[in-house]
Formats: structure tokens, C-alpha cells, sequence
């Protein structure tokens, strides 16, 4: 499920970087893809996870603060700035609800690979109304 509600949270499964023509971001950063690019994608990927809250939950309203983001990146071994990629969609998420509701706990991490080899996947905890 993209979505599982309990009680007042909303689990998000993770999510790629699902650009509007349905292609997708693609490629390892610090190899096929530079850091900007994985910015990118992860700005992107906070885009799909957006319309999926809204979908689930009819309105962006009622999401009342970003609790947790797991931020995963398609990255070579040598590249260390995870954090620097992830914020593509943290900070995405501080301009949609503002500093004190769009700003989470959050771990940046690299992985091997990603599922057809995306360039990040983000999944995400929020609390709603």
C-alpha cells in the first residue's frame, strides 16, 4: 500500500522520483548522475509523495507535521553526501508546511542499487488530523 493510517500518522511506503510524463529519474549519483541531478530526484520523488498524501487524504491540510524521512541513494561507495541529496525533499517539505510542521527527524543513507535503478527512494511518517 502507497498509505497505511493509524490512528493520526500516516505511514508513506517509499517512492521514487516519478516525473509527470511517468519516466523516471534514473541513474547511480557519483557515477551516471551528478549531485544536482540526485537533488533533483529527490526534490521530485517529495513531489510524488505529496500527491499521494493528498490523494489518500483528500487535502495537504490535514497532514499536521512531518515526523520522519528515510531518504535512500542510488550512490557509488565513494560518495558521501547523502544529506546534501535528500534535501531536494526536505526541503520541499519546509516550503509546503513551514519550518516548525515541514521539518522532520531524517536519515540520509547510500544504497548499492535502487529498484530500476532509480536515483533516490524516500519514504516518509507524518502526522495528521
Amino acid at each position: 500500500k502507497p498509505v497505511v493510517i493509524v490512528d493520526n500518522i500516516a505511514y508513506v511506503s517509499g517512492h521514487g522520483p516519478l516525473k509527470p510524463d511517468g519516466s523516471l529519474y534514473v541513474g547511480r549519483v557519483g557515477d551516471q548522475v551528478d549531485q544536482a541531478a540526485g537533488y533533483a530526484a529527490a526534490r521530485q520523488t517529495g513531489l510524488a509523495i505529496l500527491a499521494t498524501l493528498r490523494s489518500h487524504l483528500g487535502s495537504l491540510d490535514r497532514v499536521q507535521r512531518v515526523v520522519k524521512l528515510l531518504g535512500m541513494v542510488n550512490c557509488t561507495a565513494d560518495f558521501h553526501q547523502h544529506p546534501a541529496v535528500i534535501n531536494g525533499c526536505s526541503e520541499l517539505l519546509a516550503a509546503v508546511f513551514g519550518p516548525e510542521r515541514g521539518i522532520g527527524a531524517r536519515s540520509a543513507v547510500g544504497m548499492g542499487s535502487l529498484p530500476g535503478n532509480i536515483s533516490v527512494e524516500i519514504e516518509g511518517i507524518f502526522e495528521i488530523l
